[in-house]
């Protein structure tokens, strides 16, 4: 049905109108879907592979290490706590009054949640083994790392260091903890 109308000279048919509403209804249809999506979101890609969780079960000594590197980039206190057994020790050289000082696992924890909590950021590498030796229950292993701790933009503190690490297997949960830390960093 077409109905031709006719006013100051112009002739418009009531079709070519509803089509116009029509073009620009599913234009505006189409916008609304696309609005809905965030253009800054980053897309899910199902191509990746990590080779491997983020989060160990520490059934394997390198999994104690990959929640360690976990636990100071998220600052994660749980994942932390986990990985050190209950009569843990940890130990540094005090360069400056020239002996060891020696903490148990309470004073590590609330010196690692005060570093996590007052830091921005933190960037821990983990780099080659130098020594390891293991058994079916205890292992030492002592490995260097790279730890940059920021706490803002302009103070930066980059630590080159060495760690001796004394781990003990769990017979029950078959699960990797540390019972002992050296610190054999030189500052």
């Amino acid at each position: 049905m077409l109905i031709k109308v006719q006013k100051a000279g112009v002739n418009v048919s009531l079709s070519s109108i509803y089509k116009v509403n029509i073009v620009t209804a599913i234009f505006f249809i189409v916008m609304m879907i696309y609005a809905c999506t965030n253009p800054f979101a980053p897309k899910f890609d199902a191509d990746f592979d990590s080779g491997g969780p983020p989060i160990s079960d520490q059934t394997t000594i390198e999994g104690v290490f990959q929640n360690f590197q976990y636990a100071y980039t998220f600052k994660d206190t749980l994942i932390y706590g986990n990985l050190i057994t209950s009569d843990f020790t940890f130990t540094y050289r005090d360069y400056e009054n020239g002996f060891d000082v020696t903490w148990g696992r309470d004073e590590e924890m609330r010196t690692t949640n005060g570093l996590f909590q007052n830091s921005q950021r933190l960037d821990l590498i983990w780099n080659n083994i130098v020594l390891s030796t293991i058994d079916s229950l205890d292992a030492n292993i002592v490995r260097s790392f790279n730890l940059n701790i920021t706490f803002n933009p302009t103070d930066v503190i980059r630590i080159d260091g060495r760690v001796n690490v004394s781990l003990k297997l769990d017979a029950i949960t078959k699960k990797w903890r540390i019972i002992r830390w050296i610190d054999e960093s030189n500052f």
